[in-house]
């Protein structure tokens, strides 16, 4: 019998699934993820002395919140900045209860390799395989991990602030951990990724805090600008989910590496290695203008970049992202005159890359300094959305970022 008419049935069959718009299902997709530092860099005040190695043990508890539903889950290890292995002998993810707890009925175990007890090797980062956890956007996830040795704490974050607790010993399975700590930054786990229902935009937003969301802290963090343009990306009539990941880091600069690796050396980590990265928000420059400046003048020993070498940094960014076939969106820097970045000059660099940014017609615009600035005196930030430092905006300021994001390009 002649395979023939099986197979032009077959073909047939492709392309009519093709035509209406059958798809295969969605690959894996970031729905939370945060950009680390190494705690072992972190900038040190002069005079003070350096503090010493904070070295972990025992279980690591961390909070996180998906921006997708989900009905697999699979969890990003990271020990980027890490000098020697870390050895985790046990994980697990849940559904979180409040306070650090866990839902028992959802704890599934986490494996890499099909093992319970794994390793990442110094200077990686890598993936769990897929635990089958379902999961809906802004629920509490809860990953637990039990560490094999004291380790460093070389590899923090602050998303969210207070989503971290420490126990002693193997407390991976426990519902309610007893006598946790606090630790003062989240540790090791910076990714999370579901297998959506159907396929999803990825939107990172890159930045320093601003983007990371100094000034308008939350317990949940949905008052940082990027968690608040979710929510307003997710109000979308049916159309495709988009989750919004935040990749800021407070005090970090585009040019150089304090706090945390530049935004040039992280770039691919933090915003092109992101599962399903489609689209990416820039905002970063603050830093590079205004570090080393005080009451107005440079302090001695700094150097701080013209406008020509932010406006090439950031063009380096597009360049980057549109290879990958990322669309971006440039955000203009905010006004900051009252801050102890501000100056005469640093000002002029301000506006000048501001005018480059506006200038583009190849990438989106976000205007969040027209969206912030005080109509009466634009180069400080409108009274009602100042936090009080003249330099990062509170809550009712990253609400009118979020507002500000042409929603129709981030749907695309």
């Amino acid at each position: 019998m002649s395979l023939l008419p099986w197979r032009g049935f077959c073909a047939a069959l492709v392309l009519g699934l093709i035509a209406l718009g059958v798809h295969a299902a969605p690959g894996w997709t970031a729905a939370w993820a945060a950009a680390p530092q190494n705690f072992d860099a972190l900038p040190q005040l002069p005079g003070v002395p350096a503090a010493p190695k904070w070295m972990v043990q025992g279980t690591v508890r961390q909070q996180l919140t998906p921006a997708l539903n989900g009905k697999q889950v699979r969890v990003r290890f990271s020990n980027r900045f890490g000098q020697r292995p870390l050895r985790i002998a046990a994980a697990t993810v849940a559904l979180g209860t409040g306070g650090g707890n866990l839902s028992p009925g959802t704890l599934q175990p986490l494996l890499m390799d099909g093992r319970a007890a794994f390793e990442v090797p110094p200077g990686q980062e890598r993936w769990t395989d897929g635990a089958a956890l379902a999961v809906q956007a802004g629920q509490s996830v809860m990953v637990s991990f039990a560490l094999a040795e004291a380790v460093p704490a070389t590899v923090v974050h602050r998303l969210p602030a207070g989503g971290a607790w420490a126990v002693a010993g193997d407390q991976t399975r426990a519902a309610r951990l007893r006598d946790a700590q606090r630790p003062p930054w989240n540790l090791f786990v910076t990714g999370l990724d579901v297998k959506p229902p159907r396929p999803a935009n990825v939107v990172v937003a890159f930045g320093d805090s601003i983007t990371e969301g100094s000034g308008a802290e939350s317990g949940s963090g949905a008052a940082r600008y990027p968690q608040r343009l979710g929510v307003r990306l997710q109000d979308n009539d049916g159309r495709m989910p988009v989750a919004v990941i935040n990749a800021g880091i407070g005090g970090n600069r585009l040019l150089a590496d304090v706090a945390g690796p530049s935004g040039l050396s992280r770039f691919d980590a933090d915003v092109l290695q992101q599962s399903g990265a489609t689209h990416v928000v820039v905002l970063i420059g603050i830093n590079d203008i205004g570090f080393g400046t005080f009451q107005g003048k440079v302090l001695p020993g700094f150097h701080p970049p013209s406008a020509q070498a932010l406006t090439a940094g950031l063009q380096q960014l597009v360049d980057r992202a549109r290879a990958r076939g990322l669309k971006v969106l440039l955000g203009t820097l905010l006004p900051f005159e009252g801050s102890g970045y501000w100056s005469e000059a640093n000002e002029a660099k301000r506006e000048a890359v501001n005018r480059w940014i506006r200038g583009r017609q190849d990438v989106g615009v976000i205007d969040f300094d027209a969206a912030l600035q005080d109509p009466a005196h634009p180069r400080r930030l409108a009274e009602r959305y100042d936090s009080g430092d003249h330099l990062h905006p509170n809550a009712a300021g990253t609400a009118a970022m979020a507002q500000a994001a042409d929603v129709p390009l981030l749907r695309e």
